[in-house]
């Protein structure tokens, strides 16, 4: 900036010589101070620095922030007809704004590696090297209830679960083994609302229609959730009804819980499904320990998916230890293993590493 203060004062101080050449024999030394011209100049270069600041500032509105994060993972798998090593990663961003300050405005994008390998579905994460809006939300306040709107949104997107465990897969340990009923997906729009008591209950409720046909005969689904928690225990459950754009409906229940010591805490869930022929079940235990060292270890148990009692159940395991070098990098290295029925078993070692800015 020193640079351009001296490129507008050198033009200023040649302007104010011309006009002193031209009448130079009615004007005198006194009618000159230097000090005062360019005390002028530089404000003036203040008032342009300014306005130009301002400038950049308003490209991007003062109630709207962004966010960023990138998750790699590299590791290895064996078992099930699968023997591979890769890496894999997900770029997420996220924007926010407020018009109100009460409301918010949301968009997700995100973008993956071009080909998900094993290990990388495993994880969830997000596939295709285009960038890709995921989901637009907008939530405001009615009345003293909170409503969502939005489209790409899960019908969970309002609920309240109990779940203390973080998951190192996106296997059933995700949503403490309750994901198609705690943490329904969307069926493209999605309209929610949810009800927060000072007491710690809370309600919501949500319906999800494609976006060609709004509660037509296409897939849609609707949900109920309640919740409660308290200082160190939580509990949750949900009922969806999913009639995925068949002649029958399926139904899901969804409870789960959580309970801290002194030491760790304790997160457990159980879900049913009910398509009108077959009754399935699945369930999840989870132990997450907060202060092992400079990190937190997850350990935990649940079905790879919900079964009939006619079926053979099968199991997944996993256990990682999770710490952050700083405020914007977190390791973690975790290990897996799930149960495939006739195959061997499936294992995996990685090490995610996640960064946010």
């Amino acid at each position: 900036m020193k640079l351009f203060k001296s490129l507008l004062v050198a033009p200023a101080s040649l302007g104010l010589l011309a006009p002193m050449a031209a009448t130079a024999n009615e004007v005198t030394i006194n009618d000159f101070n230097a000090a005062e011209e360019i005390a002028v100049t530089n404000s003036r270069v203040d008032g342009l620095e300014a306005r130009l600041n301002n400038f950049e500032a308003g490209s991007f509105s003062e109630t709207t922030t962004a966010s960023f994060s990138v998750d790699t993972v590299l590791g290895a798998i064996d078992g099930a007809s699968s023997e591979t090593t890769s890496l894999d990663f997900q770029f997420n961003i996220g924007l926010s704004t407020s018009f109100t300050g009460e409301d918010s405005l949301d968009i997700a994008i995100d973008n993956g590696s071009g080909t998900s390998s094993v290990l990388g579905s495993t994880m969830g994460f997000d596939t295709g090297t285009s960038l890709v809006v995921d989901g637009v939300t907008y939530t405001f306040p009615v009345g003293g209830a909170s409503m969502v709107v939005g489209d790409s949104t899960d019908l969970s997107t309002a609920f309240t679960g109990a779940c203390a465990y973080s998951a190192f897969t996106d296997m059933t340990p995700d949503d403490c083994g309750t994901g198609n009923s705690m943490g329904a997906g969307g069926k493209g729009v999605t309209a929610a609302m949810s009800y927060a008591f000072d007491s710690g209950f809370s309600l919501a409720g949500g319906v999800t229609s494609g976006n060609t046909e709004i509660l037509g005969d296409a897939a849609d689904a609707f949900g109920l959730n309640a919740a409660y928690s308290a200082d160190s225990y939580g509990v949750a459950v949900a009922y969806v009804s999913d009639d995925g754009g068949a002649s029958t409906d399926t139904t899901y229940w969804g409870l789960n819980g959580y309970y801290t010591f002194d030491l760790a805490s304790l997160s457990v869930g159980f879900e049913t499904s009910d398509d009108g022929t077959t009754e399935k079940d699945g369930y999840f235990v989870g132990l997450s320990f907060p202060e092992v060292g400079p990190g937190s270890v997850n350990i935990a148990a649940a079905t790879t998916d919900l079964f009939a009692d006619s079926e053979t159940e099968t199991l997944t395991y996993e256990a990682s230890y999770s710490y952050a070098i700083n405020d914007g990098m977190t390791i973690t290295p975790g290990i897996f293993i799930k149960e495939v029925d006739g195959a061997d078993d499936q294992t995996g070692v990685a090490v995610k590493t996640s960064f946010s800015f």
